[in-house]
């Protein structure tokens, strides 16, 4: 077979995909994002079903931009936090709205880590830890994008290649992240990554949901169930003390369904680290699905819209953030301002300062060898 004709046949097939795409009622829609100061430019991809639900993600920390669902009465509402342009998320860089996270999603005690013997330190964003991969963690680099649309989705994958020692991780890392959408209402976002030394790894996406609506109040009576029957609970510096204690009896029990603000200021000391001043969630949960993303992770249902978001991953946590430090100071898309408590989070994970703690799963990833998760938000309404 001569390349042009390979040319050709792969030009057919990708045709023939986005045609079947469109077909279903599914499109995919490329436009500007702006540039960054040195001229760089961005580009927002929004995937769109027959349903109205529309997902726009920019090439700026693989961010997850929008998320527009329909309510009980087909009413469409964003859904997730975030900024209309750039200028937004450079001058607020640690809230993290919507963002790809990474190197190592979540906490690292000290910013350290040893592999093989050798000792790592990554620096310090969140006091004496190092958060979500350090100051200039994957959420603010530009990503490679490309359309990625199939039979029954319609998606954009992207790419970003992080040199060796960025951030003081060792191994020049490929990261592939891709959205799609589908009629079913699911967004769902696979990761691959592969390295070419030993390194640790903790990918996630850190969209803030408000099931009423992006600056729509707060979401404490947003109504959660999280199948978990363990989680790791934090020192004040908000480092896991190791131990994986049962929730029942404690107000991190969300087995049954239970309103986020029911004993959100409950006395209770885990709540006073995440939060001093009034108490909050933020904390990773152990999965009972241990893996199976077919089995229901976790779910957040909003009575006043009917929206129901329903959680399915292969991570073995996932950590439930109810905004703590959201105070009304930041304006988002539209001129919303965001209150405290005004969305939560679930960042689908492996349990956060793994390579500290030799009982949690391994974050290692070895060449030869790849780093894969799949993450799926299903939306509908009841």
């Amino acid at each position: 077979m001569n390349a042009a004709f390979k040319l050709t046949t792969l030009g057919l097939s990708l045709m023939i995909a986005t045609l079947s795409a469109q077909a279903a009622g599914l499109t995919n829609e490329r436009s500007s994002f702006g540039q960054l100061p040195d001229g760089t430019a961005l580009e927002k991809y929004t995937l769109s079903n027959s349903h109205g639900m529309h997902a726009s993600v920019i090439t700026y920390g693989g961010v997850l931009q929008s998320l527009v669902v329909p309510d009980k009465h087909g009413k469409g509402e964003d859904v997730v936090l975030g900024f209309d342009d750039i200028k937004g998320y450079q001058a607020n860089p640690t809230v993290y709205f919507g963002a790809t996270i990474g190197r190592f999603g979540n906490r690292l005690a000290g910013g350290q880590f040893s592999l093989d013997g050798k000792q790592y330190q990554v620096p310090t964003n969140d006091k004496t830890n190092a958060l979500h991969g350090g100051t200039q963690g994957f959420d603010k680099h530009v990503w490679k994008a490309e359309p990625s649309n199939g039979k029954d989705s319609v998606g954009v994958k992207l790419t970003y290649v992080s040199p060796d020692g960025e951030m003081g991780f060792p191994g020049t890392l490929t990261t592939v992240v891709t959205y799609s959408l589908n009629e079913k209402n699911e967004l769902k976002i696979q990761y691959h990554a592969t390295t070419d030394k030993p390194t640790v790894l903790n990918l996630t996406n850190h969209s803030y949901f408000n099931l009423a609506g992006a600056g729509n109040g707060d979401i404490l009576k947003q109504v959660a169930t999280l199948h978990a029957s363990e989680y790791t609970p934090v020192t004040e510096k908000l480092i896991p003390t190791g131990e994986l204690p049962k929730v029942a009896g404690t107000p991190m029990d969300f087995l049954t369904p239970k309103a986020l603000g029911k004993d959100i200021k409950a006395d209770h000391p885990q709540l006073k680290y995440a939060e001093p001043k009034q108490g909050g969630f933020d904390f990773n949960w152990v999965l009972d699905t241990k893996g199976d993303v077919g089995k229901l992770a976790a779910q957040v249902h909003d009575p006043a819209s009917g929206r129901l978001l329903q959680l399915y991953t292969t991570e073995p946590g996932v950590q439930l953030y109810t905004s703590n430090f959201l105070d009304g100071s930041i304006h988002g898309k539209g001129g919303k301002t965001y209150p405290h408590w005004g969305a939560f989070t679930l960042e689908t994970q492996h349990y956060p300062d793994a390579p500290n703690q030799p009982n949690f799963p391994s974050t290692r990833l070895d060449p030869g060898k790849a780093y894969t998760q799949t993450t799926i938000f299903r939306f509908s309404t009841h």
